[in-house]
């Protein structure tokens, strides 16, 4: 995302708690710092970061870039946080003239890297309009979703949409395997018929690989599952489906598969069946 925004605005401001892509931005152009004063320096400053915890700190904490941002800047997190936070961190930012404006995207690492993510934007629609243009440099798809908080409900919906599409597969797929069907033509019988997803179009193949670190890990998108009972329990919605996927979740977690990616949650499910839903050793 930040390679697509350099792209368009030479020049920018880049600072990472592991500076790992320091010098690859470097060498485009960027300006690689971490010191906060100078970040808060700037007009527009955009944040993508792992969870409500570092979000909080980032902006508030005793070097916080808030207390020194200047009225009239704008903050666009474009990180995946609960809608309660997201309305008291766009609360607390008004109260110093500081406009914030949530923007959560979707896409996973490949659509980052193609520059076509899909955008959920929460706020004024003055300041929608106002940062589209850097929006546009790493996202095809651009929503004004709503007030702020808005972006947020969006993209858990989507996320729990997802969610659960992969909890489904990592229950129903063992129990193919246990009746004695082909893991590889069952594959092929959902990614080609109705069952398809994008979750399955996805995470098929790396099950039937054994590979399960080719994306998010679990203990970090958990924290959709959190979210999203926390509105359930706040607003008194029932969400009986989303509740028994948080339940295999919660369970693939406590068997310590929680530096794994979703597809781990296949794993709960083999275990009690013992099977595997995977490609069979080649055979000579």
């Amino acid at each position: 995302m930040a390679t697509h925004l350099l792209s368009a605005y030479p020049g920018l401001l880049v600072s990472s708690a592991s500076g790992q892509a320091y010098a690859a931005l470097e060498r485009l152009g960027a300006q690689p710092t971490d010191e906060r004063k100078a970040l808060a320096a700037c007009d527009t400053v955009f944040l993508c970061l792992p969870d409500d915890q570092v979000v909080e700190q980032v902006l508030f904490s005793a070097q916080g870039l808030a207390q020194w941002m200047r009225p009239g800047s704008t903050v666009v997190d474009t990180s995946t946080l609960g809608y309660a936070q997201t309305l008291d961190i766009a609360r607390r930012l008004a109260s110093l003239g500081v406009r914030f404006m949530d923007a959560p995207v979707s896409g996973m690492a490949q659509r980052a890297g193609d520059g076509t993510l899909t955008a959920m934007c929460g706020g004024q629609a003055e300041v929608v309009e106002q940062m589209r243009p850097y929006l546009q440099t790493m996202a095809s798809t651009i929503l004004h979703m709503g007030p702020v908080g808005s972006g947020q409900l969006a993209k858990l919906i989507n996320q729990l949409l997802y969610n659960i599409n992969i909890a489904a597969l990592a229950e129903i797929l063992p129990m193919a395997c246990k009746l004695g069907l082909d893991a590889q033509q069952v594959s092929r019988v959902v990614n080609t018929g109705t069952g398809r997803s994008h979750a399955s179009e996805y995470f098929l193949p790396h099950i039937l690989a054994g590979s399960f670190t080719s994306s998010y890990p679990l203990q970090d998108a958990y924290k959709d599952m959190r979210h999203g009972a926390q509105l359930s329990a706040e607003m008194g919605l029932p969400l009986p489906v989303l509740a028994a996927a948080t339940a295999t979740y919660q369970t693939a977690l406590l068997q310590g598969h929680g530096s794994q990616d979703k597809g781990a949650m296949i794993k709960v499910f083999e275990a009690l069946l013992d099977v595997q839903f995977r490609t069979p050793p080649a055979t000579h």
